[in-house]
């Protein structure tokens, strides 16, 4: 029989009454987590979001005794009760609420339940698409419902420090301006200017930088962004970043003040001491030790460069990376004699599958070196190679040669594998860098032109501006990454304040002064009305709270996310929309 609530107020949550309740009444609601009969005696574990409550009918009370044997799983529930200490050898350590239970004086059935399409506590047996398809039931296990809280009160610190330093929250547009910023825009077609388009802001980069203009020093946002990229496990169509700037600052003032924002959050919310100030790299060290400019710090297996070893050799595909200005380069493996063929041949296959041509190896032994390149380099050589890695017995050697690109990601992948393979990461541990002085272009092989490594309004450095006119390739920026474990969180740098390097750094980009005027005309005559200098960072929320859970997926930390495919099973988006639709929108779909 269902019941209203009536006059009955909820008292307490039912992960959070513990022992210090003892003797007290409470009324508790929520879902039953399952329904257990021992003994004549019917016990009740209740769920809400602060975790489970046992609750006790006994039989001696008929009414409440015959309404608890209709209850099911997932069934709503109020209980109104004493709180009781549980039998010795009955308690369980492992919840706050594990040493008590509430014996039940009055039971309401506030709400039943269809049987459910699969088990809250059978999560490693349900597939991925039953999970976002049902994601409203999904959401009610424990460790989904942990990682938005931790989103929540992480959040929640954020905005005390920055509010606590003197930023301001202001909201940015959603339907903005479609400028070219790396990835394709999600496009909003306008009803009452047909033909044209908003688009969906990847980033509030403009608005934020306009923001410094108007006088507002200290901004930030926590803002949805949209990006219509392919996506993977660490990427959404929709994410969440954090959005600051800053007015009057130099680089140094703005990651001071992060590293502090960083130690105050983790402290509060997770317990963990940080040492600032954050380790920093360069951007050339990062590549030239990791292969990566999101360096996983927390071992070492640094890659080295053989070419000056091995550039007399006769062996063709070190010969060929050399005259192509390729690379040829290692990592060292200490203690990994175990290593079967099959080990190596997978090893093999992982770096072919990132488009290299294979990876070489050298086993290190006490007296002798065994390697499939004795043949074309000789045992000397192989020794020399051996002595220039510090290698031992019992070490492997993996040797990459070819496109620098390819080798370098080919071997930072490779090395973050082998660490994890052979337990080199401690479990729990957390490792910041940041990662400065990033070049400001790169050149686009295909288009044969250069491209903006950050964004269009990224500074260079000043001591490089001249070289917009010699070799552009030289010029560094003022940018930075904050990486975390591997992964980069946060990107940022300080930004152009000048028109007159605003246009030169569009022209470098081979834009035409029709395209600057038709795609950042309003931006760059801002710049002309007194720009204080300035700059800023973004970071990904969604990635930060995955890795402080231990997610596999940034769709953990997220409530309704979408597929690989940017569909939200659940509610069936993207749809088909009916044809007035379209006529009013002026678009006529062509498959």
């Amino acid at each position: 029989m269902l019941s209203m609530m009536g006059d009955w107020k909820r008292t307490s949550y039912c992960g959070v009454v513990d022992e210090t309740f003892l003797g007290k009444e409470v009324i508790v609601m929520g879902w039953v987590y399952r329904r257990r009969d021992h003994g004549g005696i019917i016990f009740l574990d209740l769920r809400d979001r602060e975790g489970i409550l046992q609750i006790v009918i006994n039989p001696e009370d008929k009414e409440n005794f015959l309404l608890a044997q209709s209850v099911r799983s997932e069934y709503i529930v109020a209980v109104k009760g004493i709180v009781s200490k549980r039998p010795g050898g009955t308690e369980n350590p492992k919840l706050k609420s594990g040493f008590v239970e509430v014996i039940t004086k009055e039971l309401k059935i506030l709400n039943d339940a269809m049987a459910l399409p699969f088990q809250l506590d059978e999560y490693s047996d349900v597939g991925e698409e039953s999970r976002l398809k049902y994601r409203y039931l999904d959401l009610r296990r424990s460790k989904l419902q942990r990682n938005l809280i931790l989103r929540d009160k992480i959040i929640y610190s954020i905005r005390e420090f920055l509010h606590a330093n003197g930023f301001i929250d202001v909201e940015t547009p959603f339907l903005a301006k479609s400028t070219p910023e790396g990835a394709r825009d999600y496009l909003v077609p306008s009803r009452v200017n047909p033909g044209k388009f908003y688009a969906l802001p990847q980033s509030p980069q403009i608005f934020k930088q306009l923001l410094m203009v108007a006088g507002f020093d200290k901004y930030y946002q926590i803002v949805r962004c949209f990006r219509d990229e392919d996506l993977r496990a660490d990427r959404q169509p929709e994410f969440t970043q954090l959005d600051m700037e800053m007015s009057f600052i130099d680089r140094e003032d703005l990651l001071n003040l992060l590293e502090k924002m960083f130690k105050k959050v983790l402290k509060e919310v997770l317990g963990m001491d940080i040492e600032i100030p954050i380790n920093r790299i360069t951007y050339d060290e990062a590549i030239d030790k990791y292969g990566t400019d999101a360096p996983d710090v927390r071992f070492g297996m640094h890659l080295k460069s053989i070419e000056m070893l091995v550039k007399n050799t006769s062996y063709n595909i070190f010969e060929e990376a050399i005259q192509h200005n390729g690379v040829i380069r290692g990592i060292k493996l200490e203690g990994a004699s175990h290593f079967s063929r099959k080990d190596l041949d997978s090893i093999n296959s992982f770096v072919q599958s990132m488009g290299s041509k294979g990876i070489s190896y050298i086993r290190v032994g006490d007296e002798s070196n065994l390697s499939s390149l004795s043949k074309y380099l000789g045992n000397d050589k192989i020794n020399e190679i051996v002595h220039y890695f510090e290698g031992k017995s019992g070490d492997i050697i993996f040797i990459m040669a070819g496109d620098k690109n390819i080798v370098n990601l080919a071997l930072a992948k490779t090395r973050v594998m082998l660490a994890k393979k052979m337990n080199l990461i401690k479990d729990n541990s957390y490792a910041f860098t940041w990662v400065v002085d990033f070049p400001l272009f790169e050149w686009n092989k295909d288009e044969k032109r250069y491209d903006a490594m950050h964004h269009p309004f990224t500074s260079p450095r000043d001591e490089d501006i001249k070289y917009f006119d010699e070799d552009p390739l030289k010029i560094k920026a003022k940018a930075y990454d904050l990486v975390l474990n591997g992964q980069e969180i946060g990107g940022g740098s300080i930004r152009i304040h000048r028109s007159d390097i605003q246009s030169k750094m569009f022209k470098t980009l081979g834009l035409t002064e029709d395209q600057i005027q038709r795609k950042f005309g309003f931006f760059v005559e801002a710049l002309k009305y007194g720009t204080p200098p300035h700059g800023g960072i973004a970071f990904g929320i969604d990635r930060i709270i995955s890795i402080f859970t231990n997610s596999d997926s940034i769709r953990d930390v997220i409530a309704f996310p979408k597929t690989q495919k940017a569909v939200c099973l659940m509610t069936d988006a993207p749809s088909e929309v009916d044809e007035k639709q379209l006529k009013e929108l002026c678009i006529k779909i062509d498959l």
